[in-house]
């Protein structure tokens, strides 16, 4: 029987920025799925033009109990790949003992962890601005090539942000700020793997970093790995598939 994959998406994003993951873990032999976040199916150019109604009350707690829902229906333990909030995300179900590995990719850090960095700082508070209330962050072209793929040239970068790129819930972000974010750092749990981009404005590497070394446990296995000259769109941009091999590399052997 194929081992099952499931991605799990970040802000921002939506299940066809997995597209080329699912492609290449599928060809060396593995199931993938990719459900999409509450309001988040479709093609990413029409959930701009056309805001999901409901989009900025969206809760992370929602959003956890969604994947736990998805993968309670699968007939094992699924591997887990996330990248930002949804490297968060493979880190809650990992408290649920839901999955069988986790690979938690330019991750949102829990227990209100911070990084001393101007740009962690900068992209935190202009998204989870308390003063904004409800409405939803509108991702602009400008803004997703300053923060998000800051590494790439300004015109590849607007490729992207055209392909990919959603709007979301200011209220996702702050709960990972709070109790819905909380995670026992000293419980033995499955394998994780942190992956971190040394060049990410979002969840900059010195935060993966330490959320790796936060896991206290000797019996279990926590990996760190850095690739350098890589933004927060690690997944999507070019070299993604170093970063993929490496990935498949750590899950045949600890997973």
């Amino acid at each position: 029987m194929k081992k099952t994959i499931l991605f799990i998406h970040g802000m921002f994003q939506n299940p066809k920025s997995w597209a080329k993951w699912q492609s290449f873990f599928e060809a060396n032999g593995y199931e993938t799925i990719a459900p999409a976040w509450p309001l988040h199916e479709g093609e990413p150019s029409d959930l701009r033009n056309n805001i999901p109604a409901g989009l900025g009350d969206l809760r992370l707690q929602t959003i956890v109990d969604h994947y736990a829902n998805i993968i309670q229906g699968l007939a094992e333990k699924p591997i887990v790949i996330g990248h930002s909030v949804g490297g968060l995300i493979v880190q809650l179900l990992t408290k649920k003992q839901l999955i069988k590995a986790g690979v938690c990719i330019s991750s949102v850090a829990p227990n209100r962890m911070l990084a001393f960095d101007w740009g962690f700082f900068k992209n935190s508070i202009t998204i989870a601005n308390p003063f904004a209330g409800d409405e939803p962050f509108i991702m602009t072209p400008e803004a997703f090539h300053g923060s998000f793929a800051n590494t790439m040239a300004e015109t590849a970068s607007n490729v992207a942000y055209g392909e990919f790129a959603t709007h979301d819930s200011r209220n996702v972000l702050r709960d990972c700020m709070l109790e819905a974010g909380e995670v026992d750092l000293d419980i033995p749990h499955v394998p994780l793997l942190f992956v971190a981009a040394q060049e990410d404005q979002i969840c900059p590497a010195e935060l993966n970093e330490k959320n790796a070394n936060s896991y206290k446990d000797e019996g279990s296995k926590t990996d760190y790995q850095m690739f350098p000259a890589r933004s927060h769109y690690i997944c999507g941009e070019p070299g993604w598939e170093e970063v993929a091999n490496n990935v498949q590399q750590w899950i045949n052997t600890n997973a």
